[in-house]
C-alpha cells in the first residue's frame, strides 16, 4: 500500500485524557504503517499542533476521533473517516485500516454560507459531552473559588464586604450561576451551531431560575438545538435577507419557542423530578446511600471514560448546582482506583508482566492520582476480562465508602491536587483511606488473577 498523508483532529468532553491518548495512538498506528500523519488535539486549553490549509490541502484523508461537535468546515471536499476516541485509542490499528478504506467526502453545508450553519448527523450522546465539555471549566473554577472562600469559615462569606463574601459571589453567585446556561447553550450549539446558542442559554437560565436543575438545562439544550435546526433547515427567504435568518430570524423564534415550552410545559414537571431527587440525596440514609455509591463507583471503572462512565460523571457534576456534594465525591474517587490500582498491581506482580507493562503501570498509577482513569485503559484493552470486573469491584468499594462517610466534594476534577486546597473536600483522611482501600482491592485483586492464569499457562505447557 502506498504511503498516505493522513491528517486528524482528537478530541473527549474533558479534553484531558483520551484527546491526548488517541491522538498518540493514532500517530503511532499510522507510522507502523508507513503512513504520514499529524494531529490536531481540542483539549481543555484549546487547539495544539493545529492543521494548517497546506496540511489540510496536502491530505489524503482526515480522521475525525471526536466525542464532542467539532467544526469540520476546514475539511470540506476532503475523505472523511469518523470514530471515537475511545476506538482510536483501544483500536488504533483498525481504525487505520477503515479510514483507508471507508472514508467518504462529506457535503455537510445547508443554508447560508453567511450563517456558517452546517447539518451534521449526530447522536445525542455527542450533543451532551459537547455540553458537558463547555460547562466543566466553569464549574471546576467555580467549585475551587467557593473552596477558597471556606478558608476564611464555613459561614464567613455571610459577612458583606469581606473576601470571603467576593470569593463566593464569584464562584457561587456567578460561576455556578452560568453552569446550567452553559451546559444547555453547548447542547443547543452542537446541534444547529450558531443559530442554536441564543436559545440554547436563555432557556438554561430558565431552568436554572424555575429550579429545574440540570436535568432542566439538558431538556431546554436539546429543545432549542432541534428547534433551531428545523426553522434553519425550513425558513426560506431571498437571498437578499439570508443574512438575517442567522442573527434575527433563528435566534428570535427559537428562543420564544424554547421559553414558552420550558416555562409552560416542560419546566415544572422536570423541576418536580429534581425537587425529589434532592430530596432524596440530601435525606437518604446511610444504606441508600452505600447502594448509591455502589453504583456510580461501579459504572466508573465500567468502561473508562466511555459512555457509561460519563454518565455517572455528568450526574455528579449536575448535582453541584443543587448544593449536592456527596455524590460528586463517590464518582471522583471511584474513578481514580482503576488507574491507581493498575500500577499497584505491575509493582506487586514484576515477574507477570512485560517491561512495556511496567512502564505504563507507572504512568497508570499518576494518571489515577490524577483522576484520569484511562491510565488502565492499556491493561483493559489487553486483558478486559480479568481488568475491568477487579476494576468495577475496586471502585465500587470506593464510592460506597466515599457515601458511607458522607464526604463532600465541591470541584469535579483534580485527583489528588483538590485535598490540599482547604474544604474543597470534606473528612479528607478517610476520603483518602477510601480510595487507598479500592485501589488496594483492584491492584491485589489484578495481581492474584494475573498471577493465577500465567500459573494456568505455565502447567498447560
Amino acid at each position: 500500500m502506498d504511503a498516505l498523508n493522513i491528517v486528524a483532529v482528537t478530541a473527549c468532553p474533558t479534553g484531558v485524557a483520551h484527546t491526548f491518548m488517541s491522538a498518540e495512538a493514532l500517530k503511532t498506528a499510522a507510522e507502523a504503517k508507513g503512513h504520514s500523519i499529524k494531529v490536531e488535539t481540542r483539549g481543555s486549553i484549546g487547539a495544539e499542533n493545529k492543521l494548517t490549509s497546506d496540511d489540510i490541502a496536502q491530505a489524503d484523508l482526515v480522521i475525525l476521533a471526536v466525542d464532542i461537535e467539532v467544526d469540520t468546515t476546514q475539511f470540506s471536499g476532503k475523505r472523511i473517516y469518523r470514530t471515537s476516541t475511545g476506538n482510536a485509542l483501544k483500536k488504533s490499528d483498525a481504525v487505520i485500516e477503515n479510514a483507508i478504506n471507508e472514508a467518504t467526502v462529506e457535503s455537510t453545508q445547508v443554508a447560508d454560507a453567511a450563517s456558517g450553519f452546517k447539518k451534521e448527523k449526530t447522536g445525542a450522546y455527542k450533543h451532551l459531552m459537547t455540553g458537558v465539555s463547555f460547562m466543566l471549566p466553569v464549574v471546576v473554577a467555580g467549585g475551587l473559588i467557593i473552596a477558597l472562600s471556606f478558608i476564611f469559615g464555613i459561614e464567613a462569606f455571610k459577612t458583606e464586604g469581606t473576601l470571603a463574601a467576593a470569593l463566593m459571589q464569584i464562584g457561587g453567585g456567578s460561576a455556578f450561576a452560568l453552569m446550567i446556561p452553559v451546559l444547555a447553550g453547548y447542547i443547543a450549539f452542537s446541534i444547529a451551531d450558531r443559530p442554536g446558542l441564543a436559545p440554547g442559554l436563555v432557556g438554561g437560565m430558565l431552568a436554572s431560575s424555575i429550579g429545574a436543575g440540570f436535568l432542566g438545562g439538558i431538556a431546554a439544550g436539546f429543545l432549542a438545538g432541534y428547534s433551531a435546526k428545523f426553522l434553519a433547515e425550513k425558513i426560506s427567504l431571498p437571498a437578499t435577507m439570508e443574512a438575517l435568518k442567522p442573527i434575527l430570524i433563528i435566534p428570535l423564534l427559537a428562543t420564544l419557542a424554547t421559553g414558552l415550552v420550558m416555562i409552560y410545559i416542560v419546566g415544572g414537571p422536570v423541576a418536580a423530578i429534581m425537587n425529589a431527587l434532592t430530596e432524596f440525596l440530601t435525606g437518604m440514609g446511610s444504606a441508600n446511600a452505600v447502594g448509591l455509591g455502589l453504583i456510580l463507583g461501579a459504572m466508573m471503572c465500567f468502561d473508562l471514560g466511555g459512555p457509561v462512565n460519563k454518565a455517572a460523571y455528568t450526574f455528579g457534576v449536575g448535582l453541584l448546582a443543587t448544593q449536592t456534594y456527596a455524590p460528586m465525591a463517590a464518582v471522583m474517587a471511584a474513578g481514580m482506583t482503576p488507574a491507581i490500582g493498575m500500577g499497584i498491581a505491575t509493582f506487586l506482580g514484576k515477574k507477570y508482566f512485560t517491561s512495556a507493562e511496567h512502564e505504563a503501570g507507572k504512568a497508570s498509577f499518576v494518571l489515577g492520582l490524577c483522576f484520569i482513569s484511562e491510565g488502565a485503559i492499556p491493561f483493559a484493552a489487553k486483558d478486559p476480562l480479568r481488568v475491568i470486573p477487579v476494576a468495577m469491584v475496586g471502585g465500587a468499594i470506593t464510592g460506597a465508602l466515599s457515601m458511607l462517610i458522607n464526604a463532600e466534594l465541591l470541584a469535579p476534577h483534580g485527583g489528588i491536587f483538590v485535598l490540599f486546597i482547604p474544604n474543597a473536600i470534606t473528612h479528607v483522611a478517610l476520603y483518602v483511606a477510601a480510595i487507598v482501600a479500592g485501589s488496594l482491592v483492584t491492584g491485589v485483586g489484578y495481581f492474584l488473577l494475573k498471577a493465577r492464569f500465567e500459573s494456568r499457562q505455565l502447567q498447560a505447557n
